[in-house]
C-alpha cells in the first residue's frame, strides 16, 4: 500500500525547513516550531489539516506584522519548491484576508503558485469578493507562467476536489467561461488539462451552457479540440445523443442498428463478496462505413435497502471498419472500497456500444 502522503511531513522535512527559514530570520526557534507542530495530536490529523497546523505554527514563530513575516517567505520560496510546500499558499489564505493586505496577498499567490499551487488558497477570496477575485483571475489567464495561467483556472473551478466548493459559479457559470475563452487555445497542456476539468465541473450543473460552448469552440484550434474533448467527457458517459453526435460516435442509420449481435458471459456467474469474475463479449457492427464506437460495462450495484445504483466501466473506445467483429474480456472483482460497498443479490450487468444497451447477464452475490 502506499505511503500517505501526510507523512511527507517528517520531524527531519521540518527541521530542514526551519533552518531555511532561519537562515532569514535568525530569531526562529527551530525546535519550537517543531513542537508545536508535531503536538500529541499530530498523528491523528490528515494531510489538509497537517497543512494548516505548519502555517498556523508558522504564524506563531515569524514576526506579528503579515507584510514582515511573507517577507521572510519570499526570502526563501526559490529554495521551497513542490507539492510539501502547500502551507505556503495556505499562510496567505488564513492571515492575507484583510483588506489592507489584499494587493500583497495577490503578490504572494501569484508568486507562490509556481513553487506549490494556490488553488486552494484562492477559493476564500473567491467566496468573499467573487467579483473583484475574477477580475484578478482575468489578469493571470494573461500571465506569461503556465503556473499562473493555471491558477486562473484551476482556482474558480466550481467543484475543485479537496477545494471548498464554489456555489457562485454553480449557479452561474459565466464568470468562469470568461476565463476559460482566454485560455481555449493555451500553448501549455498543463493549463488545457485545468480548462477540460473546469469545463468538466460546469457540464455538472449545466450541461446546455457546455454543450453549447463546446459546440462553439470544436474546430477553432487544434489544442481547443482536445480540451472541448475531455471537458465533455461526463456528458458522453451520459450518452447525450447531441454529445455523441458532435465527437462521431456512431448511433443506428437508415433503421439499421449499429449492433448486428452481441452476447456477454461471466464466468463464474456466482460468487462471494471479493471474489471475481472474468467478463467476455463479442460484438458484431453493421456492415458499411467507418464507425466510432465507445464499449462500456456497466453493473446494476445492489444497495444496502435493495435499490440498484449503476457504475459503468470503459473497455474500448475507437473508430473501426463496418462489419468489423469485437471481441474482449475483462476481469471485474466485486470487493469492497472505500467508495462502495458490495451487498448480496443478482447483479445485472450490461454491454453498451455508444450508450445503448446491446448485451446483459446476471451475477448473483451471496454472502
Amino acid at each position: 500500500m502506499a505511503e500517505p502522503l501526510k507523512n511527507m511531513y517528517t520531524e527531519e522535512f521540518l527541521r530542514l525547513f526551519g533552518e531555511k527559514v532561519q537562515a532569514a530570520y535568525s530569531l526562529f526557534d527551530i525546535d519550537g516550531f517543531i513542537h508545536q507542530v508535531m503536538d500529541k495530536k499530530w498523528d491523528e490529523l490528515e494531510l489538509k489539516d497537517r497543512i494548516r497546523r505548519i502555517s498556523s505554527t508558522l504564524e506563531v514563530f515569524l514576526p506579528s506584522s503579515y507584510e514582515e513575516a511573507l517577507c521572510i517567505l519570499f526570502a526563501i520560496d526559490e529554495h521551497c519548491s513542490g507539492f510539501p510546500y502547500l502551507f505556503f499558499p495556505d499562510f496567505v489564505e488564513v492571515y492575507g484576508q484583510g483588506e489592507e493586505h489584499w494587493d500583497l496577498s495577490m503578490t504572494a499567490l501569484e508568486r507562490f503558485t509556481s513553487k506549490s499551487s494556490a488553488e486552494f488558497a484562492v477559493r476564500p477570496f473567491l467566496l468573499r469578493e467573487p467579483e473583484r477575485m475574477m477580475r484578478q483571475m482575468t489578469t493571470w489567464a494573461g500571465h506569461s507562467s503556465e503556473h499562473v495561467r493555471r491558477l486562473a483556472s484551476e482556482g474558480c473551478r466550481p467543484r475543485l476536489p479537496w477545494g471548498q466548493a464554489l456555489p457562485v459559479f454553480k449557479r452561474d457559470p459565466a464568470p468562469v467561461l470568461a476565463v476559460l475563452e482566454i485560455l481555449k487555445a493555451d500553448p501549455s497542456l498543463y493549463v488545457r488539462k485545468s480548462v477540460a476539468n473546469n469545463l468538466n465541473d460546469i457540464a455538472k450543473d449545466h450541461p446546455d451552457i457546455v454543450i453549447a460552448t463546446a459546440q462553439r469552440w470544436k474546430g477553432v484550434h487544434p489544442d481547443t479540440d482536445w480540451i472541448v474533448r475531455h471537458g465533455c467527457r461526463s456528458l458522453i458517459r451520459k450518452s447525450i445523443p447531441e454529445v455523441m453526435a458532435m465527437f462521431g460516435y456512431a448511433d443506428d442509420t437508415d433503421g439499421v442498428p449499429l449492433v448486428a449481435a452481441a452476447s456477454l458471459t461471466t464466468d463464474p456467474a456466482v460468487l462471494k463478496i471479493g471474489d471475481h469474475c472474468e467478463l467476455s463479449y463479442v460484438l458484431q457492427l453493421r456492415e458499411g462505413e467507418p464507425v466510432r464506437v465507445r464499449i462500456e460495462y456497466g453493473i446494476d450495484f445492489v444497495k444496502a435497502r435493495g435499490q440498484v445504483s449503476r457504475k459503468l466501466f470503459l473497455l474500448s473506445d475507437k473508430t473501426v471498419s463496418g462489419g468489423t467483429r469485437l471481441t474482449g474480456t475483462r476481469t471485474h472483482r466485486f470487493a469492497d472500497l472505500t467508495t462502495r460497498r458490495h451487498y448480496a443479490g443478482a447483479h445485472r450487468i450490461v454491454l453498451l456500444v455508444n450508450g445503448q444497451e446491446a448485451a446483459s447477464t446476471i451475477v448473483d452475490i451471496e454472502l
